[in-house]
Protein backbone atom coordinates (compact mmCIF):
# COMPACT_ATOMS: atom_id res chain seq x y z
CA UNK A 1 0.00 0.00 0.00
CA UNK A 2 1.40 3.13 -0.86
CA UNK A 3 1.60 6.07 1.32
CA UNK A 4 0.18 9.19 0.59
CA UNK A 5 2.41 12.11 0.05
CA UNK A 6 1.35 15.05 1.93
CA UNK A 7 2.09 18.30 0.37
CA UNK A 8 3.31 20.96 2.67
CA UNK A 9 1.08 24.12 3.00
CA UNK A 10 3.18 27.04 3.08
CA UNK A 11 1.43 29.96 4.74
CA UNK A 12 1.38 33.61 2.98
CA UNK A 13 2.57 36.61 4.53
CA UNK A 14 5.42 37.97 7.02
CA UNK A 15 7.26 35.55 9.48
CA UNK A 16 5.86 35.99 13.29
CA UNK A 17 8.75 37.37 14.17
CA UNK A 18 8.76 40.36 12.03
CA UNK A 19 4.92 41.00 13.75
CA UNK A 20 7.16 41.97 17.21
CA UNK A 21 9.90 43.26 15.77
CA UNK A 22 8.27 45.78 14.05
CA UNK A 23 6.78 46.66 16.95
CA UNK A 24 9.84 47.39 18.84
CA UNK A 25 10.51 49.18 16.15
CA UNK A 26 7.21 51.28 16.10
CA UNK A 27 7.14 52.00 19.42
CA UNK A 28 11.52 53.32 19.43
CA UNK A 29 10.02 56.03 16.69
CA UNK A 30 7.14 56.68 18.99
CA UNK A 31 9.65 57.30 21.84
CA UNK A 32 12.10 59.31 19.64
CA UNK A 33 9.36 61.61 18.51
CA UNK A 34 8.36 62.37 21.94
CA UNK A 35 11.80 63.38 22.81
CA UNK A 36 11.57 65.43 20.13
CA UNK A 37 8.51 67.30 20.48
CA UNK A 38 9.26 67.89 24.20
CA UNK A 39 12.68 69.65 23.44
CA UNK A 40 11.27 72.29 20.90
CA UNK A 41 12.61 75.69 22.87
CA UNK A 42 10.60 78.93 22.99
CA UNK A 43 12.75 80.84 20.90
CA UNK A 44 11.70 84.20 22.49
CA UNK A 45 12.30 82.51 25.84
CA UNK A 46 15.71 80.95 24.90
CA UNK A 47 16.99 84.22 23.75
CA UNK A 48 15.86 86.15 26.88
CA UNK A 49 17.89 83.29 28.82
CA UNK A 50 20.98 84.10 26.56
CA UNK A 51 20.62 87.36 27.44
CA UNK A 52 20.41 87.11 30.67
CA UNK A 53 23.91 85.86 30.80
CA UNK A 54 25.14 89.05 29.32
CA UNK A 55 22.58 91.04 31.06
CA UNK A 56 20.58 90.52 34.32
CA UNK A 57 18.38 92.82 34.00
CA UNK A 58 16.65 91.39 30.57
CA UNK A 59 14.60 88.75 33.48
CA UNK A 60 12.80 91.46 34.65
CA UNK A 61 11.04 91.58 31.59
CA UNK A 62 10.84 88.19 30.47
CA UNK A 63 8.75 85.51 32.16
CA UNK A 64 10.55 82.87 32.96
CA UNK A 65 11.85 80.32 30.35
CA UNK A 66 10.72 76.94 32.88
CA UNK A 67 7.26 76.26 32.75
CA UNK A 68 5.67 75.71 36.24
CA UNK A 69 5.38 72.47 37.42
CA UNK A 70 1.89 73.14 40.01
CA UNK A 71 0.07 76.26 38.33
CA UNK A 72 -1.92 76.49 41.44
CA UNK A 73 0.46 76.88 43.63
CA UNK A 74 1.32 79.64 42.08
CA UNK A 75 -1.73 81.00 40.97
CA UNK A 76 -1.62 83.82 43.00
CA UNK A 77 0.92 85.33 41.24
CA UNK A 78 -1.20 85.02 37.80
CA UNK A 79 -4.09 86.71 39.41
CA UNK A 80 -1.96 89.59 40.45
CA UNK A 81 -0.47 89.31 36.84
CA UNK A 82 2.94 89.31 37.75
CA UNK A 83 5.35 86.27 37.22
CA UNK A 84 7.74 85.22 40.54
CA UNK A 85 10.64 86.65 38.96
CA UNK A 86 9.20 90.08 37.86
CA UNK A 87 10.41 93.07 40.06
CA UNK A 88 8.24 96.44 40.74
CA UNK A 89 11.31 98.62 39.21
CA UNK A 90 14.55 97.00 36.90
CA UNK A 91 16.45 99.61 39.43
CA UNK A 92 16.31 97.31 42.46
CA UNK A 93 19.04 95.49 40.63
CA UNK A 94 22.37 98.00 40.21
CA UNK A 95 23.59 97.84 37.35
CA UNK A 96 27.96 96.64 36.60
CA UNK A 97 28.97 100.49 35.95
CA UNK A 98 27.58 101.14 39.29
CA UNK A 99 29.10 98.30 41.02
CA UNK A 100 32.29 99.73 39.84
CA UNK A 101 31.66 102.86 40.96
CA UNK A 102 31.35 102.09 44.40
CA UNK A 103 34.16 100.13 44.53
CA UNK A 104 36.07 103.12 43.01
CA UNK A 105 34.70 105.04 45.44
CA UNK A 106 35.82 103.03 48.41
CA UNK A 107 39.10 102.37 47.37
CA UNK A 108 39.45 106.14 46.93
CA UNK A 109 37.91 107.13 50.31
CA UNK A 110 40.46 103.87 51.91
CA UNK A 111 43.65 105.72 49.77
CA UNK A 112 42.74 108.95 51.26
CA UNK A 113 42.26 107.62 55.29
CA UNK A 114 45.99 105.99 54.75
CA UNK A 115 47.25 108.60 53.78
CA UNK A 116 46.21 110.94 56.41
CA UNK A 117 47.28 108.34 58.95
CA UNK A 118 50.65 108.29 57.10
CA UNK A 119 51.31 111.71 56.83
CA UNK A 120 50.14 111.87 60.57
CA UNK A 121 52.58 109.08 61.96
CA UNK A 122 55.24 111.12 60.02
CA UNK A 123 54.70 114.45 61.19
CA UNK A 124 54.54 113.13 64.98
CA UNK A 125 57.83 110.96 64.23
CA UNK A 126 55.62 107.55 64.98
CA UNK A 127 56.64 105.58 62.77
CA UNK A 128 59.15 103.70 64.47
CA UNK A 129 56.85 102.34 66.94
CA UNK A 130 53.34 102.40 65.30
CA UNK A 131 52.81 100.72 61.84
CA UNK A 132 49.78 101.63 59.84
CA UNK A 133 48.56 98.80 57.37
CA UNK A 134 45.45 98.91 54.76
CA UNK A 135 43.13 96.14 54.70
CA UNK A 136 40.02 95.60 53.12
CA UNK A 137 38.49 96.24 56.98
CA UNK A 138 40.33 99.51 57.01
CA UNK A 139 43.50 101.00 58.29
CA UNK A 140 45.07 99.09 61.08
CA UNK A 141 47.59 100.68 63.44
CA UNK A 142 49.72 97.88 65.27
CA UNK A 143 51.29 98.90 68.31
CA UNK A 144 53.80 96.49 70.53
CA UNK A 145 53.06 95.32 73.62
CA UNK A 146 56.35 96.70 75.25
CA UNK A 147 55.07 100.37 74.14
CA UNK A 148 51.59 99.56 76.35
CA UNK A 149 52.37 97.28 78.60
CA UNK A 150 54.22 95.21 81.57
CA UNK A 151 54.24 91.03 80.33
CA UNK A 152 51.09 89.44 81.25
CA UNK A 153 49.42 92.89 82.43
CA UNK A 154 46.77 94.93 80.90
CA UNK A 155 47.35 98.41 82.88
CA UNK A 156 48.72 100.97 80.16
CA UNK A 157 52.48 102.10 81.34
CA UNK A 158 53.01 105.53 81.61
CA UNK A 159 55.77 105.57 78.79
CA UNK A 160 53.01 104.39 76.62
CA UNK A 161 50.02 106.90 77.25
CA UNK A 162 51.71 109.85 75.24
CA UNK A 163 51.61 106.95 71.81
CA UNK A 164 47.66 106.90 73.28
CA UNK A 165 47.21 110.38 73.25
CA UNK A 166 48.85 110.74 69.70
CA UNK A 167 46.22 108.64 68.20
CA UNK A 168 43.36 109.79 70.02
CA UNK A 169 44.43 112.97 68.21
CA UNK A 170 43.97 111.34 65.44
CA UNK A 171 40.91 109.62 66.11
CA UNK A 172 39.17 113.34 66.69
CA UNK A 173 40.36 113.86 62.34
CA UNK A 174 38.31 111.03 61.24
CA UNK A 175 34.50 110.11 61.94
CA UNK A 176 35.53 106.16 61.80
CA UNK A 177 34.24 103.66 64.07
CA UNK A 178 37.10 101.93 65.60
CA UNK A 179 37.99 98.34 66.50
CA UNK A 180 40.60 97.45 68.92
CA UNK A 181 42.11 93.71 69.02
CA UNK A 182 44.18 92.07 71.52
CA UNK A 183 46.74 89.83 70.59
CA UNK A 184 49.43 87.46 73.05
CA UNK A 185 51.88 84.85 71.75
CA UNK A 186 51.50 81.34 72.62
CA UNK A 187 53.33 81.30 75.91
CA UNK A 188 50.05 79.97 78.56
CA UNK A 189 48.69 82.40 80.67
CA UNK A 190 47.42 81.60 84.32
CA UNK A 191 46.78 83.82 86.57
CA UNK A 192 43.53 84.95 88.80
CA UNK A 193 43.01 87.99 87.12
CA UNK A 194 43.97 86.45 83.29
CA UNK A 195 43.28 82.92 83.51
CA UNK A 196 44.31 82.40 79.93
CA UNK A 197 45.55 84.51 76.72
CA UNK A 198 41.78 85.67 76.05
CA UNK A 199 41.45 87.49 78.91
CA UNK A 200 44.30 88.85 79.15
CA UNK A 201 44.43 89.97 75.31
CA UNK A 202 40.38 91.36 75.93
CA UNK A 203 41.08 93.28 79.06
CA UNK A 204 44.22 95.19 76.74
CA UNK A 205 42.02 95.92 74.23
CA UNK A 206 39.36 97.17 76.97
CA UNK A 207 42.30 99.20 78.53
CA UNK A 208 42.83 101.09 75.64
CA UNK A 209 39.50 101.85 74.56
CA UNK A 210 38.68 103.22 78.10
CA UNK A 211 42.12 105.39 77.98
CA UNK A 212 40.88 106.61 74.70
CA UNK A 213 36.99 107.53 75.65
CA UNK A 214 38.27 108.91 79.41
CA UNK A 215 40.62 111.44 77.13
CA UNK A 216 39.01 112.73 74.67
CA UNK A 217 35.33 112.17 75.60
CA UNK A 218 35.13 109.81 72.18
CA UNK A 219 31.26 108.13 71.95
CA UNK A 220 31.78 104.89 73.54
CA UNK A 221 29.22 103.69 70.50
CA UNK A 222 31.95 104.22 68.38
CA UNK A 223 34.35 101.67 69.66
CA UNK A 224 34.00 97.58 69.88
CA UNK A 225 36.92 95.26 70.85
CA UNK A 226 37.77 91.80 70.81
CA UNK A 227 40.22 89.87 72.38
CA UNK A 228 41.58 87.21 69.98
CA UNK A 229 44.53 85.84 72.60
CA UNK A 230 47.10 83.87 70.60
CA UNK A 231 44.76 82.29 67.44
CA UNK A 232 45.92 84.70 65.49
CA UNK A 233 49.72 85.05 65.29
CA UNK A 234 51.88 87.33 62.24
CA UNK A 235 54.57 85.35 63.11
CA UNK A 236 55.54 81.59 64.26
CA UNK A 237 56.02 81.86 67.66
CA UNK A 238 59.05 79.87 67.46
CA UNK A 239 61.87 82.61 68.46
CA UNK A 240 61.57 85.50 71.06
CA UNK A 241 61.54 88.09 68.45
CA UNK A 242 58.75 86.54 66.33
CA UNK A 243 56.64 85.93 69.98
CA UNK A 244 57.23 89.80 70.29
CA UNK A 245 56.16 90.79 67.49
CA UNK A 246 52.65 88.74 68.09
CA UNK A 247 52.04 90.28 71.52
CA UNK A 248 50.50 93.60 69.70
CA UNK A 249 47.35 95.51 70.00
CA UNK A 250 45.63 96.59 66.59
CA UNK A 251 43.86 99.79 66.40
CA UNK A 252 41.70 99.58 63.38
CA UNK A 253 39.95 102.30 61.54
CA UNK A 254 37.23 100.80 59.58
CA UNK A 255 35.71 101.53 56.29
CA UNK A 256 32.35 102.73 56.93
CA UNK A 257 31.35 101.96 53.98
CA UNK A 258 31.74 98.15 54.64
Amino acid sequence: MKRRKTKRIQKSGAPKWMVTYSDMVTLILVFFILLFSMSQIDTIKFDAISESFRNRMILDFFPSAVPMNNPSENSTHNETGKNSNDFDSPSDFPSRDELDQDEIEKDDSLNMLIEDVEHFLDEHELNNVISANRTERGVVLVLQESILFDPGKADILDSGKPFLIKIGELLETVPNHVKVEGHTDSTPMDSYRYPSNWELSGARASSVIRFLVAEYDFNMDRFSLAGFGETQPIEPNDSSENMRKNRRVEIVILDDQL
